[in-house]
């Protein structure tokens, strides 16, 4: 492109757009790569004065978002080596971090089997089209995910801070 400020804010839009794709079913990862972009963009902004016009600062920096975006394509697409759906591999990556934060081990074999059964109990309760704004049906599926926590012994201490 011949203006350099014009690819970057389209490069800017690109990515907004895909975090924004991403972040409506695995908001882990939306969360993280929002992270990620807007360290991008304050080092971009906080960068010195005599380098703001200068071509090579903006190529390098669109390179930077080029590299991010490939990254974000890259996890979009992982769920395809763990032979899972992309929904599933969204509750793995909820349920992961779990384990490294509360410190505990667990299998991942185990982990993708709990995010499987995960997927299910919450299609079971999205047939109905508020789901979201009921209270029994939150309640009930609050229930039926700690009990499937349970029956998967997930977290294998007693953690009340992992249900929440």
């Amino acid at each position: 492109m011949k203006q350099p400020h014009t690819k970057l804010q389209l490069l800017q839009q690109m990515m907004a757009n895909a975090i924004g794709e991403l972040n409506k079913i695995n908001k882990v990862k939306g969360i993280d790569f929002s992270k990620q972009m807007n360290a991008l963009f304050k080092k971009y902004n906080e960068r010195n004065e005599k380098d703001v016009l200068r071509s090579e600062v903006i190529n390098d920096f669109s390179d930077e978002i080029i590299n991010l975006y490939k990254k974000l394509e890259d996890e979009m697409s992982s769920y395809k080596e763990m032979e899972i759906s992309f929904e599933e591999k969204a509750f793995y990556d909820t349920l992961l971090p779990l384990t490294h934060k509360y410190d505990f081990t667990y299998l991942e074999d185990k982990l993708i089997g709990l995010s499987s059964e995960v997927k299910k109990i919450i299609d079971d309760k999205a047939i109905y089209t508020d789901w979201n704004k009921r209270e029994d049906i939150k309640a009930g599926l609050q229930f039926d995910l700690t009990l499937l926590l349970d029956k998967w012994d997930y977290p294998p201490m007693d953690k009340d801070e992992v249900y929440k």
